[in-house]
């Protein structure tokens, strides 16, 4: 089995990491950030937010919905949150993605590290893109 591609994206807040953590646990603000795009739309957000929960969030495109879901494997606030992340209708692979978050003057600093099958590579640049743009995005939420 081949190594896992990794997706590295870093962002940092002007809010303390128990702040910028608490926003990925929370359906209300996670429906604000996550795939919130100029065509797109977060329609239903569902988390059960402990160690085994589940998600279910629902992406509204142009060309119809499309359901993310995955469970969070490691809840060890404010440091570090690990959860997967997959698309049924595309694949049955799942994503294991890490968040870190650095408290840092004035702040914090958080690191999110996509795990993707290799099998997904002619996605890897449109993926660091899209994480880029939702780290942004809860920023924005969060000013």
């Amino acid at each position: 089995m081949s190594a896992p591609i990794l997706i590295r994206v870093t962002h940092r807040y002007a809010h303390p990491p128990e702040r910028v953590f608490d926003a990925w646990l929370d359906p209300a603000t996670v429906a604000r950030f996550m795939f919130s795009t100029e065509t797109g739309a977060l329609v239903r957000c569902e988390i059960d937010p402990r160690v085994g929960g589940r998600f279910v969030m629902t992406d509204r495109r142009p060309d119809g919905d499309v359901e993310h879901v995955g469970h969070y494997l490691e809840i060890d606030r404010p440091h570090r949150l690990v959860f997967t992340f997959g698309i049924p209708a595309v694949s049955p692979d799942e994503d294991r993605i890490t968040l870190e978050f650095r408290a840092i003057d004035g702040g914090c600093e958080v690191t999110l590290t996509d795990e993707m099958d290799p099998a997904w590579r002619e996605y890897e640049d449109s993926s660091r893109k899209a994480w880029a743009k939702m780290l942004a995005s809860l920023e924005t939420m969060l000013a």
